[in-house]
Order: C-alpha cells, then structure tokens, then sequence
C-alpha cells in the first residue's frame, strides 16, 4: 500500500512547530493592535484578475507559480492567493472602507505558490501582514517599520535581524529610471534572459529582481534611483530615515532593495537575517500608493509590509509546547463510572482534562507523560471512600491528599502558581 503523504511542498504541522506558528502570530498580532490595527480575514481564493491587475501577468508569481481553477457554476477563472496585501485592497474597496480612512489592518493565515520547496519556503506558506491604507505621509511609513521591528524585537530577535531600506522614488522619479533603465538594457540586451527581455518592455525594473546570473552580471553598472530623484522624493527618504533614528530602530541604506511593481514607490524595506542562510528576508514591504488604482479604485496612498510565519519560526528553537492537561486516573470500575462526570465538571471550569479508557495505572501514568500532563488525579476505592483525590504535580513529584470538593480551588492554585 502506498504510504499516504502531504502534497509536495507542504506538511501538517503539530507539536512544536504547531507551537511556534502560533506563538509567532500571536505575538505579531498582539503588537500590530498596539499600533491600531485591525484584524481582517479574505477568501483564501480569489478572482484571478485581482493579482493579475496587481502583480502584472509577466510576474513570476502570476505566470508561473499561481493555483488557478475554474467555478463549475460559471466558468471564472479564480486562483489560491498567493499573497494577501492584494486580497486586503480588494476587500478594503468591496466593503466601503475608503469612506473611513486611514485604515489599519493586520492579517495572518496560508498563502499558495508553486515553487521549488526549500527550508523555510513552502508551497502552501503562512504570513502576518499590516496594511496601512489612506495615509501619504512619510511617518505612516515609519509606524509601519516601527511595528515590524517591535514584532522581531518581541519575538527575542532583536540583534539578529537587519533593517534594510531604499527609496523608489515618487511616480515622476520612477518614470525618469525606468527610461534610463531601457536604454541602459536596451544596449545589453542580447546578454539578458528571455525573461528579463520580455520585462524591458513591459516593467524593466523587475530585472533587478531577476535571480538569472546574466542578468545579474549587469547590474553594477545599471543606473541608480538616487541619480533620478527629485527634491520631493529625497525629502520623503530624509522624512523617513530620520523618524526611524529618532526611535532608535537601526536601520541600514541598501540602494540595490527594489520593488518591481509599478505600483510600488517611495519606501521599500527588508528585515535580513544570516541565520537561516540565502533565504534571509523574514519581513519586507514598502509604500504602494498606486495599487488601489489598478485594482478600480481611487488613488489612495497604502503602505505595509509581510513577513513569513514559517521562516520566523525556524529562529524560535526558545518555544516549546506548553500544556494545560490535567490527567484524571481511575482505578477500578467505580471511579471509572465517578470519575467521568468529575472531568466534565473540571472542563466545564475551564481545564483541559485527559482521561485514558483502559489500562491499568502504570499504562494510565505513561499516558499522562506522554501527553504533557502537568498533573494527575489519581482516584481509586480508598479516595472514593474517602472523598478525596490523590493529586501529583508531574514537574515537582509532589503528591497531595484534596478533598473533592477542594480539587478545583487545588488545581487552580497550583496552576496560578506555576507549578505545571
């Protein structure tokens, strides 16, 4: 028989791993509130027509690394969203959201891309996400940097992670580069890639994102933003490297960190790490007053960023499974009988209650370590008598003798106490 795996690319996660997910988005949206975020949950699908409106056809994602399907009711083409600042745009216009603004979302939860699975880097993949949507202002682009440094921060990677940041320039600017990009890769283009070929007359400055060694070959010489800036596009950097100062976050100039949407400008940012090798990037984002525009909307300015719950989670090897169980251990048919009203009565109040359904109580105990239990009730014929339980708290070894009428005010202190 064939054993039975995920698909490739993804994997069930649990125990530990399960943990630290959590533990990540938690803490990611724990800060994001801190900062008047909102958080919001889209579709896993979508239109298909909404990243391709976004991230443009000759994008990789959409050209090659999409789920895409067709409704058996109506034919449309929809596809699994391969990210969510999209899906955030389009739910911030179908639900009104432009009349109340600026607006502060966060999200968490699975994207989907086809692409060559490597550590930290799934097909089926889990990112958190703010987006900050109505504010032109270069100080949204620094709240935005501030709560995903705080993030990083909270999460115990302060000093291990770098902040990284451009400047793209506002549309004018852009427009002056991507002309000076052309007729610098027009003059090499028989040393560029197929790809890179079809971007120089669609979107030429996806070629400084392409991965292709070709193209890579050229850009040292390639024009820069800086040499294309206007006055209001380098105040809008100076705005922003200065805010960042002032709130002590470290920051570092990195004038190859591009976004090759058009919709991108002004603000790009990265937070690097070396620790989980060339896959570094665990947070990125930047300004993109230009996406609600493509997407049939007004022009409203947004700025965000994403970060990779999967890639966060490899740096929290700290975090462990923390468990609630309280084993609850008859001996005997009559405390079976008694014992399972009492863990109904014990969840009803809130604790998480384990209880095997055979086995002697050497097999029963086993049980309780192997589930993490941070204590066992033990109740046989003496304790029925008796009217007591015999509690042992796993970490310490210590045993008590509670009255049943005491066990929930025990379990309680002794959980409030720290004892598990």
């Amino acid at each position: 028989m064939t054993k039975l795996k995920p698909p490739r690319g993804t994997r069930d996660l649990f125990g530990v791993d399960l943990a630290r997910h959590r533990y990540v988005a938690s803490v990611a949206g724990e800060v994001a509130r801190t900062y008047g975020f909102a958080e919001i949950e889209t579709p896993v699908f979508e239109a298909a027509s909404v990243f391709d409106r976004s991230l443009g056809e000759t994008s990789d994602v959409v050209s090659k690394e999409m789920y895409g399907f067709k409704t058996r009711d109506d034919g449309e083409l929809y596809c699994l969203r391969p990210e969510n600042t999209a899906s955030v745009m389009r739910a911030f216009l179908s639900n009104g959201m432009q009349q109340s603004v600026p607006a502060r979302l966060y999200y968490s939860g699975p994207m989907f891309r086809h692409e060559r699975p490597q550590k930290g880097r799934y097909r089926q993949f889990y990112q958190f996400g703010v987006e900050l949507v109505g504010a032109a202002s270069p100080l949204a682009d620094v709240d935005v940097i501030a709560c995903g440094y705080d993030i990083l921060c909270r999460l115990g990677l302060e000093g291990r992670v770098m902040v990284k940041i451009n400047t793209l320039g506002d549309g004018i600017s852009r427009l002056a580069f991507r002309d000076a990009l052309v007729a610098y890769f027009s003059g090499h283009k028989d040393k560029l890639s197929e790809d890179s070929r079809a971007r120089l007359r669609k979107n030429p400055l996806r070629i400084l994102d392409s991965k292709d060694d070709g193209d890579r070959a050229l850009l040292p010489n390639a024009p820069t933003f800086d040499d294309h800036l206007n006055a209001d596009s380098q105040k809008f950097f100076k705005t922003v490297c200065e805010g960042l100062t002032r709130l002590g976050i470290p920051w570092q100039r990195d004038d190859m960190l591009v976004r090759g949407l058009d919709y991108y400008c002004h603000t790009a940012f990265e937070f690097v790490t070396t620790d989980l090798g060339a896959q570094g990037t665990v947070l990125g984002g930047g300004r993109y007053d230009g996406l609600i525009e493509l997407l049939g909307g007004p022009s409203i300015p947004g700025v965000g960023f994403a970060s990779g719950i999967d890639r966060l989670a490899l740096l929290l090897d700290h975090i462990q499974p923390r468990t609630d169980v309280v084993a609850l251990v008859p001996v005997g048919e009559a405390s079976e009988a008694f014992c399972q009203p009492l863990a109904h009565q014990l969840r009803r109040a809130g604790f998480s209650i384990d209880m095997a359904y055979d086995g002697n109580v050497g097999k029963r105990m086993k049980r309780a370590n192997r589930v993490g239990a941070w204590a066992s009730v033990v109740i046989g014929d003496d304790e029925l008598s008796a009217s007591q339980a015999t509690v042992r708290l796993m970490t310490t070894g210590d045993q008590h003798s509670v009255a049943m009428d005491q066990l929930e005010t025990f379990l309680r202190a002794s959980q409030e106490t720290g004892v598990q």
